[in-house]
């Protein structure tokens, strides 16, 4: 096992790398540059701007440089000195913008996580294991209402009952008198009271995702030869149930983990607008829409890493469960 992760892990050097490098080329892909946007901006504003101020901003930036002299300048200053560049829309470091918000996020993120599990995995063993009854046709119906309704109106559905109904302060994750307050077990508490409307929104299509996918391994292994031939040693249904099928099932449904943990960060922008949530969605949004390569080429790299993260978390899960795959 020992063997197995240090090798994924000596795999995800060259990939970072090649990722890293092709964000970089994605970011100056778009003519023109951050100034270039900023320059006819102002300009659709009736706003002028003295090109020697634009000249100095150009060169103080290195916007001036060749695109391979400004990746090895971004590149080098993570590797050496965690230093992701500045933001050339805020003028602020951009690692000082991304953990601000970054905290929220992964608390969203995570909890959407661990929603989309617990109830996914119950539900789909049941529907395999009743199929055809009204518990897997009900299961199955909301499954497919959950795939088809568009994330951000459900968000507005859920928005309008949280204030109709329940007199909840909607949008944000914390009420008016909490957002600027210190951290305490009252903001906490609130939110938390906040917390699951994105976290049912972000969860819903992702849970009946994989529901199906859970009900569809499952009903495969079920009718196996070798389930069979365990039941026929006497065990009872629910240690056989989680023994044998449910482990073998469960391979596909682990390996979903590569692209849920972050598609439940790139998948929140819209949301995220929509609820006016504090976290990283609107400020990628904004930085694609300025052209701050910087800000917005260490999003993708961190999203990036997300996804390497999930697949190295899921491999370890399958290695886990799979003998066949560590010793591969």
């Amino acid at each position: 096992m020992a063997g197995f992760i240090i090798r994924r892990l000596l795999y995800m050097i060259p990939m970072m790398f090649a990722i890293s490098v092709v964000t970089f080329i994605i970011i100056q892909l778009p003519p023109g540059d951050f100034l270039t946007a900023m320059t006819a901006r102002l300009a659709s504003q009736n706003e002028t701007v003295d090109p020697g101020v634009i000249a100095g901003l150009r060169e103080r930036y290195g916007l001036d440089q060749p695109w391979p002299v400004q990746y090895w300048k971004w590149i080098s200053g993570i590797l050496l000195r965690g230093d992701f560049g500045q933001s050339l829309d805020w003028n602020k470091p951009v690692s000082e913008l991304i953990w601000a918000r970054m905290g929220l996020t992964m608390a969203v993120s995570v909890t959407t996580l661990l929603f989309v599990w617990a109830v996914a995995f119950p539900i789909g063993i049941y529907s395999a294991v009743r199929q055809y009854s009204v518990g897997d046709y009900v299961a199955t119906f909301f499954g497919f209402l959950g795939l088809a309704i568009p994330s951000f109106l459900l968000a507005l559905v859920l928005m309008f009952v949280s204030a109709q109904y329940f007199g909840q302060s909607v949008g944000g994750l914390f009420s008016p008198n909490y957002i600027n307050a210190a951290w305490s077990w009252a903001k906490l508490s609130d939110l938390i009271s906040h917390m699951w409307i994105p976290v049912v929104v972000l969860g819903t299509g992702a849970t009946a995702a994989l529901i199906r996918i859970m009900r569809a391994n499952l009903l495969d292994e079920l009718n196996k030869p070798y389930v069979d031939m365990a039941r026929s040693r006497g065990l009872s249904e629910i240690r056989l149930l989680l023994k044998y099928p449910v482990r073998v099932a469960l391979n596909p449904f682990v390996s979903t983990v590569g692209w849920v943990l972050p598609h439940l960060v790139s998948g929140s922008v819209v949301v995220s607008i929509v609820l006016s949530l504090p976290i990283t969605g609107p400020l990628l949004l904004n930085a694609l829409f300025a052209q701050d390569m910087y800000l917005a080429g260490t999003f993708i790299l961190l999203m990036s890493m997300l996804t390497l993260i999930g697949t190295l978390i899921s491999d370890l899960l399958l290695a886990w469960l799979d003998p066949r795959i560590r010793n591969g």
